[in-house]
């Protein structure tokens, strides 16, 4: 045997050692998880986004009664910013041209692996129908009470859409963005057969070019839906690093898209103006003057949001926050304004505020979770509390008509609390 045969003989055996010990170890991560669906730009379209551990293509194959149509997307990489340093790799693949009302059925993953197969249905265009709406804020990783029948009805085909109002899993970077895996995984059954923390979502309103996860307004049926964030208000980051920048162009934003609302042709097709927010401004137990009126600069205050909502005749507010459920009187300044006596919810002078965070346990004050819930409020524009378990339901049945039912887990599906928005003119003209 020759030198050289010798040489590529021990090379040749150390390079297959080498991959048998690197083949051992390795793990390949392709397989497509913690799928979430959101609505695109046009309601003929619809973004998938799931996660995988190891770059691969984004590809989703789908159809009506087969998957028969495949569309490429793209691919971002995240990296978290724990210790760990763990990689995501997240795609996104959007999907045109779809038929309204119509449902299809998807998977999504590459050649290396795809997902579990799922459905969704396209909502309907026009306004001619009732889209009913789960809508819930406060939902985490451990003790979320309310997932398992919002997973049971969401593929049941119970809703149209589904909503959370803020704060996800407690937390999302947790233990170096596991908790927001593990979350992810959860509200796959929910999430993968419905459309609606930045880097993992992704949402764009309705007629815009661009992924917006902050603000986000979207029409559906009669209604104009705006979600934004109550987070820019309070988080010191924001305004270390941009001044008041990121809450000025957030106040912008909702000032432009409720001005365009207002005009007459909208508010005529679309004449519920719906806003979603976090942190509500009256709450069980004090008034959140930063949310009501704004933050304090050189003494004055800015960018407040109660003169903003009622300025444009927004009708009902969702916000979250508290761990519990409470329906306000319509509440303006402080001050409430039933529309009469015995029916307060028909042709209200001011906005309908909704309080639904009852979808995981309550917190003490020293961060136990409380097994029993009695909840109390001594401010007079609280109208009802439900202490249950559980998540609101929206149904928008027509141009004057709004559903609001509160959905008790602890009572199996109850309704523990109804109340019926008849409003026969809309904008700030109703105030009047």
């Amino acid at each position: 045997m020759t030198i050289i045969s010798i040489v590529i003989s021990i090379w040749c055996i150390i390079f297959i050692k080498t991959c048998e010990t690197s083949d051992s170890k390795a793990i390949a991560y392709l397989q497509p998880q913690q799928i979430h669906l959101s609505l695109g730009s046009a309601k003929s379209e619809m973004t998938i986004t799931w996660v995988t551990f190891n770059i691969t293509d984004s590809i989703v194959k789908y159809g009506i009664n087969s998957l028969n149509t495949s569309t490429n997307g793209s691919v971002t990489q995240f990296t978290d910013g724990g210790p760990e340093k763990r990689v995501l790799f997240i795609h996104r693949v959007v999907l045109t041209a779809l038929q309204p009302g119509v449902k299809y059925q998807y998977h999504c993953g590459s050649r290396e692996g795809w997902s579990a197969v799922y459905m969704f249905k396209t909502l309907n265009e026009g306004i001619d129908w009732s889209p009913k709406i789960a809508i819930y804020g406060d939902l985490g990783n451990v003790l979320a009470e309310s997932l398992g029948p919002l997973q049971e009805e969401a593929q049941q085909g119970v809703y149209d859409m589904i909503m959370h109002l803020g704060d996800f899993a407690y937390d999302l970077h947790d233990d170096n963005a596991r908790v927001g895996d593990e979350f992810f995984r959860q509200i796959e059954p929910m999430a993968a057969n419905f459309s609606n923390y930045d880097n993992r979502f992704s949402l764009i309103s309705e007629g815009d070019s661009v992924s917006n996860n902050h603000y986000w307004s979207y029409n559906i049926g009669s209604a104009h839906i705006i979600s934004f964030s109550t987070e820019f208000y309070y988080y010191s980051k924001y305004r270390i690093e941009t001044g008041h920048d990121q809450l000025r162009y957030h106040y912008n934003w909702l000032e432009k898209d409720l001005t365009e609302a207002n005009k007459p042709e909208n508010r005529d097709k679309y004449p519920w103006i719906i806003t979603m927010g976090h942190r509500p401004p009256y709450s069980l137990h004090d008034v959140d003057e930063t949310i009501r009126l704004g933050v304090v600069s050189n003494g004055s205050r800015l960018y407040g949001l109660e003169d903003l909502f009622y300025k444009h005749g927004v009708d009902v507010e969702f916000w979250a926050h508290e761990h519990i459920y409470a329906r306000l009187w319509p509440i303006y300044n402080n001050t409430v304004f039933n529309g009469t006596e015995s029916d307060p919810y028909t042709n209200p002078k001011a906005p309908v505020h909704i309080i639904s965070g009852s979808a995981v346990r309550l917190l003490t004050s020293i961060g136990c979770y409380m097994k029993e819930r009695e909840i109390t409020s001594d401010k007079p524009y609280v109208a009802m509390i439900n202490a249950d378990y559980g998540y609101s339901v929206m149904t928008i049945v027509n141009k004057t008509h709004l559903n609001i039912k509160q959905i008790s887990d602890d009572k199996k599906g109850e309704v523990v609390d109804e109340i019926n928005v008849i409003k026969e003119v809309h904008g700030p003209q109703a105030w009047v």
